[in-house]
C-alpha cells in the first residue's frame, strides 16, 4: 500500500483507502436513493453530481475538490467502474453564491438525474441544499468537518464534529507534561 506523510504532521494518508471509500459511498448511495434507477444514462453508465464553486470566492478553495473528485471517478472507471458501469461526472458551478447552491443541486438530482452528489465546501452551502436533498431524498457527501448539532440521513458528514476534535486535543493537552 502506498503512503504519503503530509509535512510537519503524523499523520499517514493511505491512498488505496480515499479510493475504496469513493467506490463503497457511491455503492451505497446507489442502492439506497429513489435516484437510483434515474442514475443510470442510456449508454450504461452511472452519474455522479459534483457541486464545488468554480467561480466567486470559494473557486480556491473548491476548485481541486472538484479536480480530485475528477481523478477519483477516473480511477474508479479504470478498474472497471461500479457495479460495471461506468461513473459519468456531472459537474456545475454554483459560484460561491449559497442560493444558487441550492438551485444546482435540485438541477443534478431532478434534471441530471445524478445517483449521489458530492459538494459543498462551508456550511451555509451546506445548509442552503440540505432542504433539497431531504425533499427529493437524495444524497450528499459532504467533505469537511461541521459544527454538529445536524443530522439528515440524505447527508454524509465525513469530516468529524467539534467534540470529536475538541475531546481529544484537550485530553492529550491536560496528560502532556510542559
Amino acid at each position: 500500500m502506498s503512503t504519503n506523510k503530509k509535512r510537519g504532521s503524523n499523520h499517514v494518508f493511505h491512498h488505496k483507502t480515499g479510493k475504496g471509500k469513493l467506490a463503497g459511498a457511491l455503492l451505497a448511495a446507489v442502492m439506497s436513493t429513489t435516484a437510483f434507477h434515474g442514475a443510470f444514462a442510456a449508454d450504461d453508465t452511472i452519474k455522479v453530481g459534483i457541486l464545488h464553486s468554480l467561480s466567486g470566492t470559494m473557486a480556491i478553495s473548491e476548485t481541486t475538490l472538484k479536480d480530485v473528485m475528477l481523478m477519483l471517478i477516473d480511477e474508479q472507471n479504470k478498474k472497471g467502474g461500479l457495479l460495471g458501469k461506468k461513473l459519468e461526472p456531472v459537474v456545475v458551478d454554483p459560484a460561491s453564491d449559497w442560493p444558487l447552491f441550492a438551485e444546482k443541486a435540485r438541477q443534478l438530482i431532478s434534471q441530471d438525474h445524478v445517483a449521489a452528489v458530492f459538494g459543498c465546501w462551508t456550511s451555509s452551502s451546506r445548509k442552503s441544499v440540505l432542504p433539497v436533498f431531504e425533499e427529493l431524498n437524495s444524497i450528499l457527501f459532504y467533505p469537511v468537518q461541521y459544527e454538529g448539532e445536524e443530522s439528515s440521513r440524505n447527508i454524509f458528514y465525513t469530516g468529524a464534529a467539534p467534540n470529536q476534535q475538541a475531546i481529544p486535543a484537550v485530553d492529550y493537552l491536560m496528560n502532556t507534561e510542559a
